[in-house]
């Protein structure tokens, strides 16, 4: 349990680490900066949405808020895109998924960078609505990126019958068997609460603070712009040899460092604060963008990727109902928005000890109980033995009884 898998795909069918795959790869970037900057740069049209209907930032905040969730939790709209284009990424990729997924992951703050800015011009000369109308109709380029998404091809069968394909079910829920797979959930949706909360009201605070409407577009512009690197050169440090097996502590500092960037981000009072805490921002998020998907498929593997990434998504969409909302109901109550990244960086940190915590527990836990769940021989329920005499017979022949070394990676 809380093991990482290491396989090659679907049965009898090898990753071709290349070929074709170049070209699943910029489908998906193109859908993975679709889906995750477009509720984002939408925060462009917050202060004419409340300047028209007369509503508060809770409210507005729901905007952004539904549309992750949609993506997260529904399985409809960008999701039908998103979700099938980072399966396929990884069918595709094995050798050099870390790589694939940081490039990928890069779609994001590419398109953020255009959105944010494009979606004030759209504003200034057509409305809002007009706004919303012209990026709904680049939204509908995932269409064809998505018929880049072929199946792999099976090997041409020789003499004799081929491997047999195991039955799979839709949607696999023993992943909740992995304490590896429970502890990274829980972390994650923890995570959300507060990971997307800065990014939805940098723009309405530097215009709070008397900065012209461009200006403060371009917060998000900056922010994009350093996450552009940040998440190719995590994915690439991720797959170096000596540091893949630790990807999940990694993933931990980039969660802490996220936070921590809240926290002290919280104590900007002008144009210039915002611009050192965006650089810092997009550093460690491009890093946790990078790094999310890459742990989970080492924790659970290629084969039941596809039901833990739509078991986790689900459950982050629950929380990203909860987050920005939340955070635009402090800012109604109190009009200081210091508090609201107070509280995204606190529930961010929250999440990185969660992950630290459970890696250290399951990786410290006693080696007999690991080898029982393994090679316990069936016995009858009323017998019980010892687990320190176990744990004293295991350590005083390890080879002969097939001690277990456990990684980092392995441990969750």
């Amino acid at each position: 349990m809380g093991g990482a898998v290491v396989d090659e795909g679907p049965t009898g069918i090898k990753a071709p680490d290349g070929g074709w795959g170049w070209a699943v790869l910029l489908g998906c970037f193109v859908i993975t900066g679709f889906s995750y900057a477009f509720p984002k740069a939408v925060s462009v049209f917050f202060k004419e949405l409340i300047r028209e209907f007369g509503i508060g930032y809770s409210d507005t905040a729901w905007i952004s808020s539904i549309l992750l969730a949609m993506l997260y939790g529904t399985g409809l709209g960008l999701a039908l895109n998103f979700q099938p284009s980072l399966i396929m990424l990884n069918r595709y990729f094995n050798k050099r998924r870390p790589m694939a997924n940081g490039l990928a992951a890069a779609g994001s703050p590419v398109f953020l960078c255009a959105l944010s800015p494009l979606g004030q011009l759209l504003q200034d000369h057509y409305g809002w609505r007009g706004g919303f109308l012209i990026l709904g109709g680049l939204l509908l380029n995932c269409c064809v990126c998505a018929a880049l998404m072929r199946p792999l091809e099976a090997p041409q069968p020789g003499s004799g019958p081929g491997p047999q394909r195991p039955s799979r079910r839709l949607l696999d829920l023993s992943v909740f068997r992995d304490s590896g797979f429970v502890i990274y959930a829980v972390a994650a949706s923890i995570m959300v609460l507060g990971l997307f909360v800065p990014p939805v009201f940098v723009v309405s605070y530097a215009k709070d603070l008397g900065v012209p409407d461009t200006q403060a577009a371009f917060l998000l512009t900056i922010l994009g712009f350093i996450d552009i690197f940040a998440r190719p050169t995590a994915g690439f440090i991720t797959g170096l040899k000596k540091v893949r097996p630790y990807s999940v502590y990694l993933f931990s500092f980039a969660m802490f460092f996220n936070g921590f960037t809240d926290l002290t981000g919280s104590t900007a009072s002008d144009y210039g604060g915002l611009v050192v805490f965006c650089i810092f921002f997009g550093i460690s998020y491009g890093m946790v963008g990078a790094l999310q998907f890459e742990v989970l498929m080492a924790i659970v593997g290629t084969h039941k990727f596809s039901s833990a990434i739509g078991l986790v998504l689900l459950l982050e969409a629950v929380a990203v109902l909860i987050g920005p909302p939340s955070g635009g109901k402090l800012l109604d109550a109190t009009h200081v928005y210091q508090y609201v990244f107070l509280l995204a960086g606190a529930e961010v940190l929250a999440s990185s000890l969660v992950l630290v915590l459970g890696n250290f527990c399951i990786g410290r836990r006693p080696k007999a109980a690991a080898e029982e769940e393994h090679h316990k021989p069936p016995m009858d329920t009323d017998v019980r033995v010892d687990s320190r005499e176990v744990e004293h017979f295991l350590k005083a022949e390890p080879e002969k009884n097939g001690e277990v070394i456990h990684t980092p990676e392995t441990s969750v």
